[in-house]
């Protein structure tokens, strides 16, 4: 059989960049390695452009074992546009604070082709394949930071609960597997439609939904996101933030969507349930907060409530709104952590009140962090009132009640990202000394708040581009 492999050209690119940097840190001196930041960002450019160039390029190989669509397509480019974002910004970090650098940026990418592998996964084993490599990558990058006890904490409360997530969703495929006979979760899907609904199936459903509830951080299975969120190098929490969680949200739209479609009645009120109370708790919780990490973490547990509402319907118009919430929160979670991760780096605090003052002492990190704010409130009009719109267009009909969870806890978010705003514009700073803004990292901000501004006046474009890959997808299913 024939095998198409200019399909991976992505993946191998990756797998070769993430080498690459690997091998160089043996070869070339310490003293030249705060280089491969700009190499890292180049090469990742390179492969952005690539994909770019093979957005029409599609296909299967192995009988449906590796998927190439729009898709995941675009799943791809969201996660190289975050690890692009996260190495520029991290770039001063890394030399200042964690050292490694070579270790740094190649594990980083090995992260990044994780995702790449979860998002064309046709089948279980491929799925769990990029899974752990994406899982083993993080517990690495996470404890990076080894003299540092916050650091190995959050990397041993991480590869702790990461295992014990990954056993639960391995068991729940099992299920699936000896109920159906298969691993392809396109065969699952014609196996499955019009079946009966067993007890068997039951059980794999709902530990796949502890499983993935885990990697999204959905409650109550997002007890690791606080911890290690502040412990972790804060530029691995932005990709933590922004790039693990859109990888897991590729893989349940793969799962819940292509496979399990033709039993939709029995999970999609579960999956809305779940979102409520993600919102719910993710919101109230992140309210008195007073580490500004914690705060953000408990924030993204509450927008990946946000984002599971457009799994709910299991429809293209839901998948759209997903893609189209999964980009930008890539640029507010990397410009706010960015941000957090300046700071971090010449102050030594996470705490909320020392941002006090902030406008005074650089008025670009403030600018980008009430804009980064702001936009996951969903202020509009920023880009994050239009992603909120188009998520909750797809449930008005059928789930008003969670419409009206959504709008409510909206705006109760206002008052903790406000908090941080006021903080920040209006208190007078303790240390009048300015925060110094690297290119690199001003870069970052800009190019995350430009985004931010670009896609909440003129969200078209986007909506264009994420409905061409929402159709793909069930043109291939």
């Amino acid at each position: 059989m024939a095998v198409d492999w200019s399909l991976m050209n992505l993946e191998i690119a990756t797998a070769v960049l993430g080498l690459g940097l690997l091998l160089l840190g043996l070869i070339i001196p310490h003293s030249a390695r705060r280089g491969l930041g700009w190499l890292t960002v180049l090469g990742l450019a390179g492969i952005l452009a690539l994909s770019v160039g093979a957005w029409s390029h599609q296909g299967m190989l192995y009988n449906g074992m590796y998927i190439v669509d729009n898709y995941s397509t675009f799943f791809k480019e969201v996660f190289l546009t975050a690890a692009i974002l996260v190495t520029m910004g991290s770039m001063r970090y890394v030399d200042e604070q964690v050292g490694y650098q070579a270790e740094y940026y190649g594990i980083l990418v090995f992260a990044l082709l994780g995702m790449m592998v979860m998002a064309s996964a046709g089948d279980f084993i491929t799925l769990y394949l990029g899974l752990e490599l994406m899982t083993i990558a993080f517990i690495i990058l996470v404890a990076l930071r080894k003299t540092d006890g916050k650091s190995v904490e959050a990397g041993l409360k991480y590869v702790l609960l990461a295992g014990l997530s990954s056993a639960v969703l391995l068991y729940g495929l099992s299920l699936i597997y000896g109920l159906t006979g298969t691993v392809n979760i396109i065969q699952i899907a014609f196996l499955l439609a019009g079946g009966s609904v067993s007890s068997v199936l039951i059980l794999g459903l709902v530990m796949l939904v502890a499983g993935v509830g885990f990697k999204i951080s959905a409650v109550p299975f997002h007890m690791w996101a606080p911890d290690v969120y502040e412990g972790a190098p804060t530029p691995i929490t932005a990709f933590l933030g922004a790039g693990s969680k859109a990888a897991s949200f590729a893989i349940v739209l793969r799962l819940f969507v292509a496979g399990f479609s033709g039993i939709w009645q029995d999970w999609a009120l579960l999956v809305a349930i779940l979102a409520a109370i993600t919102i719910v708790v993710g919101n109230l919780v992140a309210i008195p907060q007073t580490n500004i990490k914690r705060m953000l973490a408990y924030s993204s547990v509450a927008q990946a409530g946000y984002i599971l509402v457009g799994v709910v319907t299991a429809s293209p118009a839901g998948l759209k709104a997903v893609l189209f919430y999964a980009l930008l929160y890539v640029f507010a979670t990397v410009g706010a952590f960015t941000v957090v991760g300046n700071f971090f780096a010449q102050t030594g605090s996470d705490e909320i009140r020392d941002y006090a003052g902030l406008s005074q002492r650089s008025p670009l990190s403030a600018a980008m962090m009430l804009i980064a704010m702001l936009s996951m409130a969903g202020i509009p009009p920023l880009a994050g009132f239009a992603g909120k719109l188009y998520l909750f267009a797809t449930v008005v009909q059928g789930y008003l009640w969670l419409v009206i969870i959504g709008l409510v806890m909206s705006m109760v978010s206002v008052y903790y990202y406000l908090r941080v705003t006021l903080v920040m514009y209006r208190d007078e700073p303790l240390d009048p000394a300015p925060i110094t803004v690297s290119f690199p990292v001003a870069l970052t901000m800009i190019i995350a708040m430009i985004a931010t501004l670009v896609i909440g006046f003129y969200p078209g474009p986007l909506a264009n581009i994420t409905d061409v890959a929402a159709r793909s997808f069930f043109v291939l299913h």
